[in-house]
């Protein structure tokens, strides 16, 4: 039988300590303004933990990880996976389907159940760590039904320590970053001392644009707390500006709060713990963030990330090596990507166009869908976006065309749409597109998806 509630002051620590000490088997189900938390607990211990917001880019950012390490988590696998689970926000028919999608890649052969319960332990860790800032809400606890397998059962201790730390440490960069999910962009590139080739931070400047410090850290194979930490330096002395999580990102609590209680066990952010001098980076917080020329490197583990290289020389080696810098960036022989847009819209080519408005790009407009044909094969572009609704040759024709022509076997083809439904998802894979991109759509959706395929 349910037990439900409403709370005014929630201390989620305290609460989880409880079910854990009384070794209960439950579902307990959060709510706090548009968010809701979903906690598995098997006789004190938790099974799986998830949230409301976008379950499935959650769990598409740990199979990338995990990506790196296993072949048979590649795109095509991920995008099958959303397929199959991911439903409408408004028309969720597929109860834990997150979950669910674990259990067919473990059922899949995909991976085993030791990485199954790998993967389950980091969400759960990310889930735990905003769960642990809501305030106020409503509570529900249902009998747990097990009608899926259970791949590990977590001790609630390490979980909380670990998710603690991290918040500690997210803590100590605030005022300035207060999510995961703000999205850094450089102000002005001439004044970073960053010691990199002229190729990377080109690229990393590109690829910066629309997207989080947790999305940037997956595209770079980093760890998203350590990317901001060594970032932060730029961001105080303004060098890298911060925009606000894009939506439904902004719904999740804030990891930098003003909040002061003496007598809580749980973790308590102070505005006074920070002190700024004179408003430059000279900044004293009880994290001890070193000054950019003390930073270690970003931590890699493949060829394919980005080689960020933060010690500074000093100010002679600087002037020694800008006129070096200088020529290289002139004469490097820069991968410009040739991006042809199909659509009988101008509204939406001149909105791509501006979306890709970068120096990486070269875009390729073409309006009408019986004359693309022939300029796709002329201009040979290394991604192709193709809206489905189209007089003439509709894009789910256009671009079984392309693919049977031996050029385009192996290029990205995705398929820009305002059409939600799983039918039309599956006929775009049917005729052979990479992936699906659905109107109205930002700039940072754009990019996610372009650098998803071109990476």
């Amino acid at each position: 039988m349910a037990i439900c509630g409403t709370f005014h002051k929630l201390r989620p620590l305290s609460l989880l300590t409880h079910l854990a000490g009384c070794y209960d088997s439950t579902h307990l189900t959060v709510s706090s303004n548009s968010v809701s938390w979903s906690i598995y607990l098997e006789q004190g211990k938790i099974t799986y933990a998830s949230h409301s917001v976008d379950p499935f880019d959650r769990l598409d950012c740990h199979l990338r990880r995990l990506g790196y390490q296993i072949p048979t988590l590649a795109n095509e696998t991920r995008g099958r996976l959303r397929l199959l689970f991911e439903t409408d926000p408004e028309n969720n028919s597929i109860e834990n389907a997150d979950y669910q999608a674990i259990c067919w890649l473990v059922n899949q052969q995909y991976i085993n159940s030791v990485q199954g319960a790998g993967l389950i332990d980091g969400l759960v860790k990310e889930v735990i760590e905003s769960f642990l800032l809501v305030k106020e809400g409503t509570y529900e606890f249902k009998d747990k039904l097990n009608t899926l397998p259970n791949f590990c059962n977590l001790e609630l201790q390490p979980i909380v320590e670990h998710s603690q730390k991290r918040l500690q440490s997210w803590q100590a960069l605030g005022p300035q970053i207060w999510s995961p999910y703000q999205r850094p962009y450089f102000v002005n590139q001439s004044r970073m001392e960053w010691q990199i080739l002229p190729e990377v931070q080109r690229r990393l400047s590109a690829i910066l644009k629309g997207f989080s410090f947790r999305h940037l850290a997956i595209l770079l194979n980093q760890d998203e707390l350590q990317l901001a930490q060594s970032l932060y330096p730029y961001i105080v002395d303004g060098t890298i500006l911060l925009d606000s999580p894009q939506a439904p990102f902004d719904q999740l609590p804030k990891t930098f709060d003003k909040l002061i209680d003496s007598n809580s066990s749980e973790l308590v952010y102070q505005d006074e713990r920070r002190t700024i001098i004179d408003n430059t980076d000279k900044i004293a917080l009880e994290a001890k963030i070193p000054h950019p020329a003390k930073l270690p490197n970003i931590p890699t583990r493949t060829p394919e990330t980005f080689p960020i290289t933060l010690p500074i020389k000093t100010t002679s080696e600087q002037k020694a090596t800008s006129s070096r810098g200088e020529l290289a960036t002139t004469t490097t022989n820069k991968k410009i990507y040739k991006i042809v847009c199909v659509d009988d819209s101008p509204t939406i080519l001149n909105e791509i166009t501006r979306f890709l408005d970068d120096e990486s790009f070269s875009v390729f407009p073409i309006k009408e869908s019986i004359k693309a044909l022939m300029q796709i094969v002329r201009l040979k572009p290394d991604l192709i976006l193709l809206d489905v609704n189209m007089a003439g040759i509709d894009g789910y024709e256009l671009c079984r065309l392309l693919r049977n022509h031996s050029f385009f076997k192996n290029i990205p083809i995705i398929m820009v749409t305002g059409n939600t439904g799983i039918i039309d998802r599956v006929k775009a894979r049917f005729v052979g597109a990479s992936g699906y991109l659905t109107k109205p759509f930002t700039q940072s959706d754009l990019l996610k998806m372009v650098f998803r395929h071109l990476s």
